[in-house]
């Protein structure tokens, strides 16, 4: 039973993405700080608000709705979804797509033996 979960530990794509999921939280983490330390200010600013949290805030009844809360988390996801995809995804993508065009193999030619068998196998197949 252990010699079954260290082959299932060891495999590529669990290691892979065990590292993704790092990298992606810690990538994640400079974004939503670019986002909180620049972009949303500057969204605050357009609209007057010190905070973009702030934005759009009502009372019904006494409960508060904040409209700038949810503007904020989209801000977020949107900011931490491109960056992740324009500077991981896609460049590995590639890198792939790269790779894939040298390893395919080349068609390999038939010796003259094997092309008289194929002729002689079509043959047989048309009767």
């Amino acid at each position: 039973m252990i010699k079954g979960f260290k082959e299932f530990i060891m495999r590529g794509n669990v290691v892979d993405l065990a590292v993704a999921v790092v990298i992606g939280a810690a990538f994640g983490k400079i974004v939503t700080a670019l986002v909180d330390g620049l972009i949303t200010p500057l969204i605050a600013a357009i609209f007057g608000q010190p905070d973009v949290t702030k934005v759009g805030n009502f009372t019904i009844n006494g409960a508060e709705f904040s409209i700038g809360l949810i503007l904020q988390e989209i801000i977020n996801f949107l900011f931490v979804a491109a960056a992740i995809y324009f500077l991981i995804v896609m460049p590995l993508n590639k890198l792939n797509e790269r790779r894939r065009r040298n390893i395919e193999p080349e068609p390999e030619t038939l010796t003259t033996d094997q092309q008289l068998l194929t002729e002689i196998r079509d043959a047989l197949r048309t009767r």
